[in-house]
């Protein structure tokens, strides 16, 4: 006797802990006596036309789930589809819930960041409306790290870890030159810039850092921009510059948009970002005749699993099993969040907490980890974010290179 089939799905941007959690929710389903396990085909806009497989029949055995933990990307593939409102398109809802009723789901887990949030909210509001007996339980997930009521997010410490890494490496080559050059180093964020102050943690013993760091929170201004490059000029040959794909001028502009004639603009509004750091070197080198690269982390900083963190891939797979153990218990409309204990040693408890409490908000870099008059990011940022890029653990390699799991379309 089972008690119910589960529904899960992975939604958003990518991460290189994102499988983890996957695992986390089929696994600890399993062991509680939940009957099939579907995973959603492209999150909910698949499921919407009905696509989706029964887990059992891709993961096996346990070779499968450690070799899944360490695959990145999104296993079930991902979308950027907003749900719309139910008195706007109820029609929508009514054909989500009948495939769910018609499967037998009991518990329905969406793995995704701050829309993905918002899709569980929605979800979960109009199941109560309809007195639905099915439980929905979000199961955090962005490299951004913006979810608010949680310490932090699955995903972003092993891009920290990546970006921190990258940061070493790229401080290491621009020092082996005699001539003056300018390094400015994109990374994502859109409206918080906690991954591009993970730059700060490649400083240790045997790297200065970065030279500047500028996140979406301060407003970004081209003059003091200048102003402070030509200064660390007089001080040193090599400079690198940390910057967010997100900051923007006094004006509210990204300043990517400076080199676009058209911005694309997906559903949730969001525009499309990238190219800061290669304008900003174009701009330098205009303006004071340096020689000046732009090097664009992109993709690369969320689905690095070679160098993912051991901590982190950890707390996304117990982030899914615990959000599991919390459905069962009969809980609904919540978000799995992490409690901080303490950072040394370093220990954390997952809660739930309301969705509605969360879906929407972001969460930013505060006020008073921001230094150098928006330039740099404090001791208090690197306490709490160094502990999350601790440990590794190495992918299953076969023939020199990381082995995957993945569905073959």
């Amino acid at each position: 006797m089972t008690i119910g089939n589960v529904m899960v799905g992975q939604s958003g941007g990518p991460t290189s802990v994102i499988n983890s959690s996957l695992v986390g929710v089929f696994k600890t389903a399993k062991d509680s006596g939940c009957g099939k396990v579907y995973g959603m085909r492209n999150g909910i806009e698949g499921l919407l036309k009905e696509r989706y497989i029964n887990l059992s029949d891709y993961i096996k055995n346990d070779l499968d789930i450690e070799l899944l933990k360490r695959t990145p990307s999104s296993f079930l593939g991902t979308c950027r589809y907003k749900l719309p409102s139910v008195e706007d398109q109820p029609q929508v809802y009514d054909r989500l819930f009948h495939i769910l009723n018609k499967l037998d789901v009991k518990y329905f887990f969406y793995i995704g960041g701050n829309d993905s949030m918002d899709t569980i909210m929605q979800l979960s509001n109009h199941a109560k409306t309809i007195n639905s007996d099915i439980r929905f339980i979000g199961v955090p997930k962005t490299i951004d790290n913006d979810l608010d009521h949680t310490d932090h997010t699955p995903g972003y410490g092993s891009a920290a870890k990546y970006i921190a890494s990258a940061m070493k490496e790229i401080i290491r080559d621009a020092s082996t030159y005699p001539n003056d050059s300018v390094t400015i180093v994109e990374i994502m964020g859109r409206n918080a810039g906690w991954l591009t102050a993970a730059a700060a943690l490649s400083n240790s013993e045997d790297c200065s850092g970065p030279d500047l760091i500028y996140l979406p929170e301060k407003v970004f201004d081209h003059e003091s921009f200048v102003k402070k490059v030509e200064g660390l000029k007089k001080l040193k040959t090599a400079v690198v510059i940390a910057v967010s794909e997100g900051v923007k001028t006094a004006d509210g502009k990204y300043v990517c948009e400076a080199n676009k004639q058209n911005v694309f603009t997906d559903s949730f509004g969001h525009k499309a970002l990238g190219g800061t750091a290669l304008y900003l070197a174009d701009f330098l080198g205009e303006n004071i005749g340096v020689k000046s690269r732009g090097i664009v982390f992109s993709t690369l900083q969320r689905c690095a699993s070679h160098l993912v963190s051991r901590r982190d891939i950890t707390e996304a797979f117990q982030a899914g099993a615990d959000a599991v153990l919390a459905a069962i218990a009969g809980e609904t409309g919540m978000m799995v969040t992490f409690k901080r204990i303490s950072n040394a040693p370093y220990s954390l408890i997952t809660e739930v907490h309301d969705i509605n409490e969360i879906a929407n908000a972001e969460k930013v870099v505060p006020d008073e980890w921001i230094t150098n008059n928006g330039t740099y990011v404090s001791k208090e940022f690197e306490e709490y974010a160094r502990p999350l890029i601790i440990g590794e653990l190495s992918p299953f390699m076969v023939d020199g290179l990381p082995r995957h799991l993945f569905i073959d379309k």
